[in-house]
């Protein structure tokens, strides 16, 4: 398309998307800020959670807004998809994993395990084929800001936290498939429909002070959605491994 083609109206709103992805950098920024303070409270904890809540509504939500604007033709010379990475990495695996260190959630000599899912985040995100064609993510996908949530709230602490953070930082180097519930598909589509309670349950969890604690019958409701996402992201990639040994033999 000819840039001077373009109304000044879609540069507007190819730009305004841009700033939408881009306030995820804000809403980081505001959670840094938190993190930082000397005296922190459980609710302190709460508000960080609420600010990750709202980024990934962003981040579910920006994807469309381009895609119906046709943002690249618009504004070809600037990347979405970079700004959108770099929001991604600093709220699903850079803050989410200093807010367990500054919450305390791990034993002393265990800080580690942070640098490990750093490490394999960093890795996953440079994966050229992370993000398969038909909608699917390869390796476990840098969900720390869920992980994070759940050892706060529920809690999970000590060994058992190192244990979970490496396990879920090894699985970023198997190739299993885990849903990209914003992409085409059944399996995507049932997880998008689902999750829309799920974020409710979550919310309903995080909207009152958690001066006494957080709502734990709230949030142990709220954790059979994450079960339920890893138990199809395991099973179905065991089905489709299962599926790809037993080819060869039917056909001896």
């Amino acid at each position: 398309m000819n840039p001077k083609a373009v109304s000044p109206v879609r540069v507007c709103l190819a730009w305004s998307v841009h700033a939408y992805t881009g306030s995820g950098l804000a809403l980081g920024a505001w959670i840094t800020a938190l993190l930082l303070e000397p005296a922190r409270t459980p609710d302190t904890y709460r508000t960080c959670f609420l600010l990750m809540l709202a980024a990934v509504l962003v981040d579910a939500t920006d994807g469309t807004l381009a895609r119906a604007i046709r943002i690249r033709e618009v504004v070809p010379g600037f990347d979405g998809r970079r700004l959108d990475d770099l929001v991604d990495f600093l709220l699903y695996t850079c803050l989410p994993l200093v807010l367990i260190d500054r919450a305390g959630l791990l034993p002393e000599g265990s800080r580690w395990v942070l640098v490990v899912a750093l490490v394999a985040s960093a890795y996953g995100f440079c994966q050229a084929d992370i993000k398969t064609a038909d909608g699917a993510f390869l390796g476990f996908p840098s969900y720390w800001n869920i992980v994070a949530f759940y050892l706060f709230a529920l809690p999970v602490t000590g060994a058992w936290a190192v244990a979970l953070i490496a396990a879920l930082a090894a699985l970023t180097f198997v190739p299993s498939r885990y849903a990209y519930p914003t992409q085409p598909g059944r399996g995507n589509r049932v997880l998008l429909v689902l999750g829309v309670p799920w974020a409710l349950v979550l919310l309903a969890a995080m909207v009152p002070s958690w001066e006494d604690g957080p709502p734990r019958a709230l949030v142990r409701a709220s954790l059979l959605y994450p079960v339920l996402y890893l138990a199809s992201a395991w099973s179905l990639s065991l089905y489709r491994a299962v599926s790809r040994a037993s080819r060869p033999l039917a056909h001896q």
